[in-house]
C-alpha cells in the first residue's frame, strides 16, 4: 500500500538556453534603433546586471508582453486529482495529462494523501483502507468489461496523475503570485513552489518575481490575511 501514496515530483523539461538575454533583447528592442539581433549579439545583452537593470524598470512600468516571450514547460507527476483541477483552471497554460480514459488502472491506483489527514494515523489508516476499497471496486468493474473510461467514475479525487505543463513566464509569475499565497490550497502552493525552485536553480534573477501576490503588491487583499503584510484597508 505504501508505494501507491504518492508526494510531488517535478522537473524543468525545457526552457530558452538564454532567458535573460532574451527578456532584454526583448525590452530593449521597444526602444532601440538597433535590430532585435544587434541587440541580442551585443555587449550590454551580455551583462547581466546591466540586463537586469533594464528588465526590473519594463516590468516595473508594466510592460509585461516582454516576458512573454519566454516558454517553460515541467514534468509533474504525483499530484491529486484536486490539485491538478486547480491547475488547469490557470489560462495560456498548455497541459497534456494521464488519461484516466486510455490508462486503465491495473492494481491499486497511485493516491495522495492530505497532512491533515497523515498526522492522524487512526483516520489515515481508514483513508488507506477506504482507497483501497475503491481499488477493488474498479478492478471489478473493469473484469467486468466496463470501459476504463466508464470505470473511472468511481475513482476520487486523491487519485495522483502525472502532466506536462507548459507556459510562457509571464503566466508562471502570475500564477506564482497567487497559488504562492497562504490562502492557498496547500498541495498546489506546495506543487507551484516546487516548480518556481526548478526555474530558480538556473535563473535566480526571477527569484524577487516567483514571490506571493503581497510581496509585489506591498500589502494584503485577501478578505482573511495571514499576517504577513498589512491588509489593504489598514
Amino acid at each position: 500500500m505504501e508505494e501507491h501514496i504518492k508526494k510531488p515530483e517535478v522537473s524543468l523539461i525545457s526552457k530558452p538556453d538564454n532567458m535573460l538575454r532574451t527578456v532584454y533583447t526583448a525590452c530593449r528592442t521597444c526602444y532601440s534603433a538597433f535590430s532585435p539581433e544587434e541587440i541580442y549579439n551585443s555587449d550590454n545583452a551580455r551583462d547581466d546586471e546591466k540586463a537586469l537593470n533594464l528588465i526590473r524598470k519594463v516590468i516595473s512600468s508594466g510592460h509585461y508582453s516582454t516576458i512573454e516571450h519566454i516558454q517553460v514547460s515541467f514534468a509533474i507527476s504525483g499530484i491529486s486529482r484536486a490539485c491538478s483541477h486547480q491547475l488547469v483552471r490557470h489560462r495560456h497554460v498548455s497541459f497534456s495529462q494521464k488519461s484516466q480514459r486510455y490508462v486503465k488502472e491495473k492494481e491499486q491506483f497511485d493516491f495522495v494523501i492530505p497532512p491533515t489527514i497523515e498526522k492522524n494515523s487512526e483516520i489515515c489508516e481508514k483513508y488507506k483502507q477506504f482507497m483501497n476499497k475503491i481499488s477493488d471496486f474498479y478492478l471489478e468493474l473493469t473484469n467486468a468489461g466496463i470501459p476504463a473510461e466508464d470505470a473511472r467514475f468511481v475513482l476520487p479525487n486523491a487519485t495522483s496523475t502525472s502532466m506536462v505543463v507548459s507556459m510562457n513566464l509571464r503566466e508562471l509569475i502570475h500564477i506564482a503570485n497567487l497559488r504562492l499565497c497562504t490562502r492557498a490550497q496547500y498541495e498546489i502552493r506546495t506543487l507551484i513552489k516546487m516548480m518556481c525552485d526548478e526555474v530558480i536553480k538556473s535563473e535566480p534573477w526571477l527569484k524577487e518575481y516567483l514571490v506571493p501576490k503581497c510581496e509585489k503588491l506591498g500589502f494584503c487583499d485577501e478578505d482573511k490575511s495571514c499576517g504577513r503584510k498589512q491588509q489593504k484597508d489598514n
